[in-house]
């Protein structure tokens, strides 16, 4: 019995870390330590790639697993990137640059609620941009900042709102085999790691993450492996 809530617990955990970084990602940008806010945010995107697909070969798939990944992705994917944004490009423009800042979560919010109530008619495709990916697009740009001009963040915030809530389809990566999907999720926290790793202060909680993801990587290669070699 206790194996079993256990069992069923793991991906939670994972979406409840995601769900921490998000808050955690606010605070740094708040305090103008934007390197630590973009890293932690881009960390939200490595554990919310593990916990959708931790559920489903633990066979813990659950609704409310379901709606509180929703709620940790508006936080970690939605206000998050709305806010380092904000301190980064938007806070000069005052309460307009406020005001417009709010819209990404709005759309992110719109966005999610939209995918759960529509989620069953397709797996093959989503129907606009996901919030993991355009809050996750949206912070590398923002660690682009020093090397681009800052009306290409602004243009970029515009863009990956309007396409959250579009009708255009998107490809899924459901049916992707990990190793090709994590491939990419890991390329993008490679470039993560390299933009912070000459820094001696970034976040310590990316000494949790990363064996975990690792370990997690390792797993499903293994297990995609043997099942080949058992076909």
């Amino acid at each position: 019995m206790y194996g079993k809530i256990l069992r069923r617990s793991i991906p939670n955990l994972f979406t409840l870390s995601n769900l921490y970084v998000g808050f955690l990602s606010i605070f740094f940008a708040a305090n103008g330590d934007f390197k630590n806010a973009s890293t932690l945010i881009l960390i939200g995107m490595m554990l919310d790639s593990m916990d959708g697909r931790l559920a489903r070969m633990l066979n813990a798939q659950s609704e409310l697993g379901k709606e509180l990944d929703s709620l940790a992705d508006v936080v970690t994917f939605g206000v998050a990137p709305a806010v380092l944004v904000y301190y980064v490009s938007f806070s000069n423009h005052g309460m307009i640059g406020l005001l417009v800042a709010g819209m990404f979560p709005l759309f992110g919010a719109f966005r999610l609620a939209r995918f759960n109530v529509t989620s069953k008619n397709s797996t093959r495709y989503f129907t606009g941009i996901p919030i993991t990916a355009a809050g996750g697009l949206l912070t590398f740009i923002v660690m682009l900042k020093p090397w681009i001009p800052s009306i290409v963040i602004t243009t970029s915030f515009v863009i990956l709102a309007l396409l959250m809530v579009s009708k255009i389809k998107i490809p899924s990566f459901k049916d992707v085999p990990l190793p090709k999907y994590g491939t990419i999720i890991t390329i993008l926290f490679g470039l993560m790691l390299y933009y912070v790793y000459r820094s001696s202060d970034f976040p310590y909680f990316i000494y949790f993450a990363v064996p975990l993801y690792v370990l997690y990587i390792g797993y499903r290669f293994r297990k995609s492996k043997g099942k080949q070699k058992s076909k």
